[in-house]
């Protein structure tokens, strides 16, 4: 099978890294790689470079940089012919507990910041009230300009990427060991193909493990997750309501996902073992099989960074002072197929650039 190479640079040295990642043995991955070569390299799809790379504690994408630019994408909404508002405003402090809190401390005395999580899902409610599903789109969507159809698309973005940023932010603080950055490798209007049974095997054969350089499939598709819900609402009674809102995945595409952080699984995090088996305890009360593939209760395994051969070590701490000096791939080859990405999200036509390889402009 072919192997897939990612070629990273530092913007403003010019200095580029590679890895390569070799694929699963798997149905799946098989026809991943099929998809990244044909939908995605060969058509010179837009690399969604300002939803790139998460969780590494020290970025040029701050907390302060994404508080303003949620703001700024806030007032577009507000101002649009919408019809809805958004109250919140946004800050370093609104987001998460500032140093005052004694929360999260640390046996060398510092304080972790922790973040508001009630905050973030009002906000990411906002995204889903207004955006809707692939399969529902919202009724607001009929009534969006172009800008406001992107300003929408970043609440969601932005969103996710505080979270990660404020996680990876304290646990370098309060537990270095757990330190979660990753890669999050997703194209404008991507198609997607129909996950079949054999695909969702790799659900019962990975389930929810992560581990260093190992890539999964990108979830392709808006909705919470039996695993969100279960996370983030403290293990409620599925009503009908709540099971509404819940979506198992459908599809795939020529997406990907890398895990830089250091393995969580089964065997090796008490604490991830005992989530799992709450989670499935929560599922049989209320009248799920966690067997059952098509809940999609876990992550799907594509393939493997082969970081030896990459970077020369294994070590998470050498790779991510790799990593942390080139986040911005600027090339992709699969084969004799490759695509380049010149462009990064600090040009000023940037979101210009977005909004027509999105359609939303010609």
């Amino acid at each position: 099978m072919k192997s897939v190479k990612v070629i990273l640079r530092n913007y403003e040295t010019g200095e580029t890294l590679d890895y390569n990642i070799v694929p699963d043995d798997t149905q799946l991955a098989q026809d991943w790689i099929v998809a990244l070569e044909q939908d995605v390299l060969q058509k010179s799809l837009h690399l969604e470079k300002n939803y790139c790379f998460h969780g590494f504690p020290y970025t040029q994408r701050t907390l302060e940089y994404l508080c303003e630019e949620l703001n700024r994408h806030i007032k577009i909404i507000n101002l649009s012919n919408l019809d809805y508002t958004i109250e919140e405003w946004f800050a370093p402090d609104v987001v998460r507990f500032d140093d005052t809190y004694p929360m999260g401390r640390s046996s060398q005395g510092y304080i972790a910041l922790t973040l508001k999580h009630d905050v973030m899902n009002k906000l990411h409610n906002h995204f889903e009230i207004l955006e809707g599903t692939v399969e529902n789109p919202s009724e607001y969507t009929q009534h969006m300009s172009t800008t406001v159809r992107y300003a929408v698309r970043q609440l969601n973005l932005l969103c996710h990427e505080i979270e990660s940023l404020c996680l990876s932010q304290r646990k370098v603080v309060q537990d270095p060991y757990w330190v979660r950055p990753s890669q999050i490798t997703t194209f404008l209007k991507t198609p997607r193909h129909n996950l079949t049974d054999i695909h969702r095997q790799g659900f019962i054969a990975n389930s929810y493990d992560r581990q260093l350089g190992s890539v999964y499939m990108h979830w392709c598709q808006i909705g919470k997750t039996l695993m969100e819900v279960y996370r983030d609402e403290h293990a409620p009674t599925l009503t009908d309501t709540v099971c509404d809102a819940i979506t198992h995945l459908q599809y795939y595409s020529g997406e990907f996902d890398i895990e830089w952080g250091n393995d969580v699984t089964y065997e090796n995090a008490p604490w991830h073992k005992n989530e799992i088996q709450g989670f499935n305890s929560w599922l049989f009360e209320n009248g799920f099989d966690p067997s059952n593939p098509k809940l999609s209760s876990g992550y799907l395994k594509l393939g493997q960074v082969d970081l030896i051969n990459s970077f020369g070590t294994t070590t998470k701490e050498e790779i991510w002072k790799i990593l942390s000096d080139h986040l911005d791939i600027c090339r992709i080859e699969v084969g004799d197929i490759s695509c380049d990405y010149d462009y990064t999200w600090t040009n000023i036509d940037h979101e210009v650039q977005q909004m027509k390889k999105l359609g939303y402009i010609e």
